[in-house]
């Protein structure tokens, strides 16, 4: 019995050819702005959580608050001091502590100038060996630097691909920042962090007497003795660095974040920008719904004798409800189907622009199967509630009244 309906319920959307095309075009749209929106908003959130990818389990990272975007800690005004560092390294539970210096500098190549990111890196071997560990590259041209690589620097991949320069940069080549030569030690390979791309990496010593900086630092990185104690460790910094401040609590000038903290901190705001963008789609979803409606609210009016023939030869009230919900249901599952495929082309299609505009393959969106079967069942179940109301108006008709129209 069921087969028959839904035998009869194709053939009747079939003869209706171009409106039934029509009426599932709102659902479609629905569904593929909700799948693509969804699928973007996965591969965004991917590439977003990628540049934390180096994060350490048992690492922190302190800096004071800043004042805009930028790198960690290169926005701050006051920046931290040796005051500061000496605080942190007499707590307890602490195993190593790396200072990191940041900062904007012009740069020059081929007598082109520019402007980059540089970075320090400490001259102590065992820091250094954990500074390129959380990069998580290797050197693409040449070598890393070392801790007697005075004058030289490591450049981020992005600089092996740059035409801004009007020639390649070298390995072995000059380098200028601000005025000064620094000989170019090697070039890194890709990374998923988009930072340390675009990176100029110089010994610390190097980038304080090039920027005349002396105990001050835009980031202090903390590794633990025991990851299982990194909320105590940070704790216990945050109590120390606040009362050396005479800072209340909840109102800190400078900031104590674990890698938990921080992936919670970009999850959040990714997921709010993805309940907002997906509340966006589903406007879509409702105008289709109404479509649905409108249309079955039609088909019982053209269909009123056929109903009160198919009533009179021993069709009962459920056959005639279950024949136009499936109608309705037909309509959302195919408009589903359309909008599931499209979307997703859709979110492989953007995805694919934004990673040939950032030269990269950050931003992956990936086939989540999940996603697509329940985007078509959520339209079948929209175009069945869709068709409720008219369904129930069709088999509530009278037989006599059906066969006079």
């Amino acid at each position: 019995m069921i087969k028959d309906y839904f035998s009869l319920a194709f053939q009747n959307l079939k003869k209706r050819g171009l409106r039934s095309w029509l009426t599932i075009l709102g659902i479609f749209i629905g569904i593929a702005a909700v799948v693509a929106l969804i699928s973007l908003g996965a591969g965004l959130q991917a590439a977003v959580t990628g540049q934390f990818g180096g994060l350490s389990a048992d690492a922190l990272t302190i800096q004071n608050k800043g004042t805009g975007f930028g790198p960690p800690g290169s926005t701050v005004i006051e920046k931290l001091n040796k005051n500061d560092l000496d605080i942190i390294k007499n707590i307890r539970g602490i195993d190593k502590i790396i200072t990191r210096l940041i900062r904007v500098v012009n740069i020059e190549y081929n007598e082109i100038s520019d402007f980059g990111y540089l970075a320090d890196v400490p001259e102590q071997e065992e820091l250094i060996k954990v500074i390129y560990e959380s990069f998580n590259v290797k050197p693409e041209k040449g070598r890393f630097l070392n801790s007697k690589d005075k004058g030289k620097i490591l450049l981020g991949n992005d600089f092996l691909k740059t035409e801004k320069f009007e020639k390649e940069i070298l390995v072995g080549k000059d380098f200028l920042i601000n005025g000064k030569k620094f000989e170019i030690i090697g070039i890194l390979d890709k990374s998923s962090n988009i930072m340390v791309n675009s990176a100029i990496l110089m010994l610390n010593s190097d980038l304080e007497e090039l920027l005349e900086i002396k105990e001050e630092y835009d980031i202090i990185v903390v590794m633990v003795e025991d990851k299982n104690k990194i909320e105590e460790v940070a704790k216990e910094i945050e109590r120390k660095l606040r009362d050396d401040r005479d800072e209340e609590k909840g109102e800190e000038s400078f900031s104590v974040e674990t890698p938990l903290k921080i992936l919670e901190s970009v999850n959040n705001v990714l997921n709010i920008i993805n309940a907002i963008v997906i509340g966006i789609a589903m406007l879509s979803l409702i105008v289709g719904a109404t479509g649905i409606a409108n249309t079955m609210y039609t088909s019982v009016i053209e269909r009123t004798k056929e109903i009160g023939i198919m009533k009179a030869l021993g069709a009962q009230n459920k056959d005639i409800l279950w024949i136009f919900l499936i109608e309705s249901g037909l309509l959302g599952l195919v408009g589903g189907i359309v909008g599931a495929l499209i979307g997703l082309g859709a979110a492989i299609g953007v995805s694919n622009i934004a990673n040939q505009a950032l030269g990269s393959n950050l931003f992956v969106v990936s086939t989540d199967y999940l996603l697509l079967a329940g985007s078509v069942l959520f339209s079948f179940i929209v175009g069945i509630l869709s068709g409720i109301l008219p369904a129930l108006q069709a088999s509530k008709l009278n037989v006599v009244d059906a066969m006079r129209k």
